[in-house]
């Protein structure tokens, strides 16, 4: 039906769908138009984001559930909330549902109170910032769909906050692989491949 591998009732499709189309308010059954509306409410999202997003601001798990049912709040009843299956893509799992709770809390105090915000910084201790962060929450996954696209705009707080403006992720669609190796590292907390892949992203 989509991009990952669910089990649960949040892997319920849109009917006249084929099964291949998530369940959404607007009643898109194509995958093409679910992702342009996604795209769409994302820049409007950005938008909002940085037009408010102070320097000084800090970033918790609570935002990012803010964020997200901005984002998606129009399209799915679960947006901002924690998802209740379990996913995996390429046959890599990610963390259980059962444990996101957990591992939420442990996110936000382990990391981001820790990290966050990244004014005051500098330019390497926000990247590397960035790459403990964006691994972290990778792995954990909080949402049903869009935690790549949150995690990068969380990436792009924290570099805006430590004036380093938005990155660019060319190199992560470019060496798609290294990216996912990186992720992969960080499991064992390695993180040092993903500094150097948010290093590219911001240019140096």
């Amino acid at each position: 039906m989509n991009r990952y591998r669910t089990t649960g009732s949040q892997g319920s499709a849109e009917p006249g769908s084929g099964g291949r189309v998530m369940a959404n308010k607007l009643g898109i059954t194509d995958q093409e138009s679910l992702d342009e509306a996604e795209a769409e409410l994302l820049l409007k999202l950005y938008e909002e984001v940085f037009g408010s997003l102070a320097e000084d601001q800090p970033l918790d798990t609570a935002l990012l559930k803010h964020w997200h049912q901005r984002w998606l709040g129009s399209l799915y009843d679960w947006a901002g909330e924690e998802r209740q299956v379990n996913l995996e893509k390429d046959g890599f799992p990610f963390a259980a549902a059962r444990q996101l709770p957990f591992l939420l809390r442990e996110l936000d105090q382990k990391w981001l109170s820790r990290l966050t915000p990244c004014n005051g910084m500098s330019r390497e201790e926000a990247i590397g910032a960035i790459a403990q962060v964006h691994v972290e929450l990778i792995l954990v996954h909080p949402f049903r769909e869009g935690n790549g696209r949150i995690a990068r705009l969380l990436a792009d707080a924290m570099a805006y906050q430590a004036g380093l403006g938005l990155l660019n992720y060319d190199d992560w669609r470019v060496n798609k692989e290294a990216y996912i190796q990186a992720i992969h590292a960080g499991l064992a907390g390695d993180y040092a491949p993903m500094v150097e892949r948010v290093r590219q992203a911001a240019g140096t």
